[in-house]
């Protein structure tokens, strides 16, 4: 399944509790909607740091399950709790290789419809919002 998410977004937040439930596997992909969620692209950036030093669902869960402590000091509080170097964190969130990644994301989302957030891919069709009871069944 492809995932296309917001991490500042509250119904992405909704979409991962049923998620983390399935036995699939998540392809995740950056799509930070910052008309709506200001610090989404600030919160991707982090993602894929974190994803360096092999943290990225760690990272991805605390951000999910906790919307409403997002601004840096709690990333950062976030971050140490979970064993994450943060001098390596703070140099590589600010890459252009991490840039790159999500705006690549993004733009894949674009072009493959994705109008919003959480949209989720199975076997090539797209299920926009929190995924529905028939879709949850298909996935166990």
């Amino acid at each position: 399944m492809i995932e296309y998410a917001d991490l500042e977004c509250p119904y992405c937040a909704q979409a991962n509790v049923i998620l983390c439930q399935l036995p699939i596997r998540r392809i995740f992909r950056h799509f930070p909607v910052v008309s709506k969620h200001p610090r989404a692209r600030v919160l991707a950036d982090a993602a894929e740091a974190a994803a360096i030093q092999g943290k990225f669902w760690d990272l991805h869960d605390s951000l999910m399950d906790d919307q409403g402590h997002l601004d840096d000091p709690h990333l950062w509080q976030r971050c140490a709790a979970l064993g994450i170097d943060l001098e390596r964190f703070q140099r590589d969130r600010r890459t252009d290789a991490v840039s790159e990644r999500v705006e690549r994301d993004f733009r894949s989302g674009v072009r493959a419809g994705v109008m919003t957030t959480p949209t989720l891919f199975v076997a090539g069709q797209a299920y926009p919002g929190i995924p529905h009871a028939d879709l949850v069944a298909r996935l166990r």
